[in-house]
């Protein structure tokens, strides 16, 4: 089983013939993806270098029609990024998932009043973040394939870095990966962390979970609530950013601490007071995963 893509996918790239959006798009026909068309507007009918296979569309409509795309990723830059989330909506794509990063969170505000009004049933993930991954299935983003290993362990994270960090050493324990989500670091985004728990909770072939958080917001201390009501598969954490002075701005935009909220201290306590194992070091994710699964063999 997985989670929102799989061998079921059929991919639009959105800016494919743009440089990032070509070369991932590569990436992912490489990996085994079925990447089933290009959306360029004013270049529908011209060929990508090395994706001459893969038909360029001027709109996602087309690209649904035609090709029957159900997912899209987009490529888009930052100043029309929002409208190509809105435009894939509209043309009936179930699952968005947007690698670009900078969208003004105007913008973004924008976006999240129309899906959750307009289009409650799609599915969108990011802006800025690396994409989804079922190991072995199906990969929709910038992500290394290569690291990642079918397998139980669901990943939800909103550190690219740290993603692929944590499924390194999940990979090198001999734990594969049902579907690994990076939910991006952004103050205005679309999935967000109960999302991704409650699809790791309902989907059979997940197992466990490992969930990455960071330095502001409250996200990660809901999600731990959520966890401690509704989960009853194993999970264990880590929180990023805890040596980040208050008030000072840590790569993502929303990892920020001000108000006096959304210190790591208070993630790594709520997440504990969820009896949830947290990863004192990003070194030790893997291995804390570990120790709760073995935990959980010798109570069974």
């Amino acid at each position: 089983m997985s989670v929102l893509v799989g061998f079921d996918t059929r991919l639009v790239v959105q800016g494919m013939s743009g440089s990032a959006g070509a070369f991932h798009a590569k990436q992912m026909v490489e990996y085994g993806t079925k990447v089933v068309a290009g959306v360029t507007p004013g270049k529908g009918g011209s060929k990508v270098a090395g994706l001459e296979q893969v038909p360029l569309y001027d709109t996602v409509e087309e690209a649904v029609r035609l090709a029957h795309a159900n997912t899209t990723v987009i490529y888009v830059p930052p100043p029309y990024a929002a409208d190509a989330i809105l435009e894939a909506a509209a043309a009936g794509i179930e699952t968005i998932v947007c690698i670009t990063e900078g969208i003004p969170a105007r913008d973004m505000i924008k976006v999240k009043y129309v899906l959750d009004n307009d289009y409650p049933g799609v599915v969108l993930v990011g802006p800025n973040c690396p994409g989804v991954i079922t190991p072995g299935q199906c990969k929709v983003g910038i992500m290394p394939g290569y690291i990642h290993k079918p397998g139980g362990v669901g990943v939800v994270s909103r550190s690219g870095t740290l993603t692929y960090e944590v499924v390194g050493q999940l990979t090198k324990l001999g734990l594969g990966q049902s579907t690994a989500i990076g939910i991006g670091g952004d103050p205005v985004k679309g999935t967000d962390f109960i999302d991704a728990l409650a699809w790791f909770a309902n989907d059979p072939g997940t197992s466990s979970i490992f969930m990455i958080g960071e330095i502001g917001g409250d996200s990660e201390e809901r999600a731990a609530q959520f966890i401690a009501d509704h989960i009853d598969k194993p999970v264990a954490a880590f929180i990023g950013g805890q040596t980040a002075p208050p008030g000072k701005r840590m790569g993502h935009a929303g990892a920020i601490i001000s108000g006096g909220k959304g210190a790591a201290s208070d993630k790594i306590a709520a997440l504990k007071a969820a009896n949830i194992a947290v990863a004192q070091t990003p070194a030790e994710m893997g291995s804390t995963l570990a120790k709760v699964l073995a935990s959980a063999s010798v109570s069974a």
